[in-house]
């Protein structure tokens, strides 16, 4: 036994076995009314998200541009004037883009816009017929390629910075790789890069799995909601019970009451993802670690951080869950004259948590707004 348990272990070699089985069963007991109190609540609660969305500005597809328009008392104009650039922000391929603008007072592009940039989000919704053969080239070299040449067209007197989140961080790097004269700036927030960093045998299991999931792949031509939620819910299997105890306490008409059901919303609100993109990020990003090692492949050449010359900043969340610091601090070290920001918040949270805009949105708008002309 370790020497931290030791004493544990006396205490409960003191206890009498009968009493001590049923103060256990009636501890789990009263967790288990609490947390299905804690989804009867969530199931019942009254508020759910309701915003207007912005204009489409393009479309391909299933993809769409959304336009959230600079504010005219922030965008400075006129000749001489310093232009705020353009933002196209990159989201990931398997959640919907509308965690950027969950609501009213918890949307990053809402106040983008509000400091006077005039943000694009590109939004992938789910697989359609000609989506589910797309591999990460199809989206990279040409879905998202066409949606910077849309912004282009749309603000030509601007420069333009590209924006990744999580996962879109990838494809926004990838991309960038190839139209570095076309972008003023790189922004990788919570961005993956050495899958094998602190937990390797997670990453090896991940794309273990691929070949069980290959029927699935085949047969759907896209990996289900339902699977890649399995996956992430592996990553702490007793997540999903802390979240609901913990809301079962809360005021149902406090803001993290609400906070939480608009984020739970849309995590159950997943995309499936074409099923050649998850045979990529199973058994290369995950099981091979290609990116790190500098195997992944887009459009026929590698994936190399130091090829790409931009100004970019690389944001690190240091309670990150779902992507490891040490995976994306690699990607910073690889990324010539990256600069770091490294919020004290979750990977979800420093987006849409109460301290979001101070710890995130502030400086990051105002990294943004140096790469101007």
């Amino acid at each position: 036994m370790p020497e931290n348990l030791a004493p544990l272990g006396l205490d409960l070699a003191k206890l009498d076995p009968d009493d001590f089985a049923a103060a256990l069963e009636r501890e789990t007991v009263a967790r288990l009314d609490r947390l299905a109190a804690g989804i009867v609540a969530y199931r019942t609660f009254p508020a759910r998200r309701q915003v207007a969305e912005p204009p489409v500005a393009w479309r391909e597809g299933t993809t769409r541009l959304l336009k959230f328009a600079a504010a005219k008392d922030k965008a400075k104009s006129g000749e001489g004037a310093v232009h705020r650039p353009a933002l196209l922000v990159v989201p990931s391929l398997i959640n919907r883009a509308y965690v950027l603008d969950l609501d009213e007072d918890r949307s990053l592009m809402r106040f983008l816009a509000g400091e006077g940039f005039t943000a694009y989000l590109l939004d992938w919704d789910a697989p359609g017929p000609a989506e589910r053969r797309f591999d990460l080239t199809d989206y990279i070299a040409g879905r998202l390629s066409r949606a910077l040449d849309a912004v282009a067209e749309r603000e030509p007197d601007r420069p333009i910075v590209m924006l990744g989140y999580c996962m879109g961080g990838l494809l926004a790097l990838a991309a960038a790789q190839t139209r570095q004269r076309d972008l003023a700036g790189l922004v990788l927030m919570a961005t993956p890069w050495d899958f094998h960093a602190e937990h390797p045998e997670q990453g090896k299991l991940i794309g273990a799995m691929a070949a069980a999931l290959e029927p699935t792949l085949a047969q759907l031509g896209e990996m289900p909601v339902d699977a890649l939620q399995a996956l992430f819910a592996g990553v702490d299997p007793f997540q999903i019970v802390r979240k609901f105890l913990a809301f079962a306490e809360l005021d149902p008409e406090s803001d993290k009451a609400k906070l939480f059901v608009a984020l739970e919303d849309w995590l159950n609100d997943g995309v499936p993802l074409a099923a050649p993109v998850a045979r990529e990020c199973m058994t290369g990003w995950y099981g091979e670690n290609s990116p790190a090692t500098l195997r992944w492949v887009v459009a026929g050449e590698i994936v190399d951080p130091a090829k790409v010359h931009l100004p970019s900043l690389v944001v690190i969340p240091d309670q990150d869950r779902i992507v490891p610091p040490a995976s994306a601090l690699a990607l910073a070290k690889a990324l010539p004259g990256a600069e770091r920001l490294t919020p004290a918040a979750g990977h979800i949270g420093m987006v849409v948590g109460g301290s979001a805009k101070l710890k995130l949105w502030h400086p990051l708008a105002a990294w943004m707004a140096r790469r101007g002309n």
